[in-house]
């Protein structure tokens, strides 16, 4: 990455249908050569978000910026610096796969071929096969080829895995790692946390329009808990020690969740019994995912 302007910026992005706000106030930053996951469930603003950025729709005030340009105005310039894979790859049937990665390349201002033969190996896909024959794996992958074979800036993928099988899954995870090499820029939406996880420099996760956490993946497991498991020779007590949930104890293990800024604290009182063994681990993106999705959480947020 580098100190270049962002390769997107959203500031105060709002978007409504009717009287309903999709989008409320939104703040987004994709930095040049990064991955950055884009969380939220059905009905967050996620998609409306990413039509927004592909200029298919017009927000209603905030600011947007989509490699240095206006998504509305400069589309059509924006368009060919960057590919777009949806969920639900739909293709021309009548032509051969092979012949749609090519038209797709040529709108996006050309191929890699070598690059493209590649990943045509890589994904297994067959592209003499006429598009009406293929699977929805096979239609996902001719996507994916188009747009990873692309000289393109910015690819822009919103569940570009959906069905796919595990092995495929796999490859296009070491493919998303070469585009990073490249200093290639992807912006991922994924319900898939653990490929989020695995790949993503930065992550931002949004509720109701509006992003409620941003940031490095290591920075926001600061914020919260850590899962401990421990063995010590002599019995310990945690009482006294603040931010304590979830404590199982049996003989000379005992297991508990503690927040992070107690954390401290409650390992000097392990260590006083004599610590045998310790296991200290920060929660996971799905943890951090869920935070923002119980029901307390959702309850603060209507209110």
């Amino acid at each position: 990455m580098t100190d270049a302007p962002p390769a997107i910026e959203i500031h105060q992005l709002v978007k409504t249908f009717g009287t309903f706000r999709a989008l409320d106030e939104l703040e987004l930053t994709v930095a040049r050569g990064e991955v950055h996951g884009f969380l939220g469930p059905n009905g967050s603003g996620k998609s409306t978000t990413i039509r927004v950025l592909l200029g298919l729709l017009r927000h209603d005030s905030g600011t947007v910026s989509l490699l240095d340009g206006d998504p509305w105005t400069d589309a059509v310039e924006l368009h060919r610096r960057l590919a777009y894979v949806p969920g639900d790859v739909s293709l021309w049937p009548k032509l051969t796969g092979g012949e749609i990665i090519d038209v797709l390349g040529r709108l996006r201002g050309g191929l890699d071929e070598a690059r493209r033969a590649e990943l045509i190996e890589r994904f297994e896909l067959d592209p003499t096969k006429k598009a009406r024959t293929y699977s929805k794996g096979n239609r996902q992958k001719v996507g994916l080829v188009a747009a990873l074979a692309s000289d393109v800036e910015l690819l822009v993928l919103d569940e570009p895995t959906s069905g796919l099988d595990p092995l495929m899954e796999a490859t296009f995870q070491d493919c998303i790692r070469d585009v990073r090499a490249q200093g290639r820029t992807v912006l991922l939406s994924s319900h898939i946390l653990a490929e989020v996880e695995a790949l993503c420099d930065r992550v931002s996760i949004i509720r109701n329009g509006r992003t409620v956490e941003s940031g490095r993946l290591e920075d926001l497991r600061h914020v919260g808990h850590t899962s401990v498991s421990a063995r010590t020779r002599r019995p310990v007590s945690l009482e006294g020690v603040e931010g304590v949930s979830a404590l199982v104890a049996d003989d000379d293990h005992l297991a508990f969740d503690v927040d992070n800024e107690h954390l401290d604290q409650a390992i000097e009182r392990l260590a006083a019994a004599d610590l045998v063994s310790l296991t200290c681990a920060p929660p996971t993106l799905e943890e951090l995912f869920l935070r923002h999705y119980d029901d307390a959480a959702i309850a603060t947020d209507a209110s």
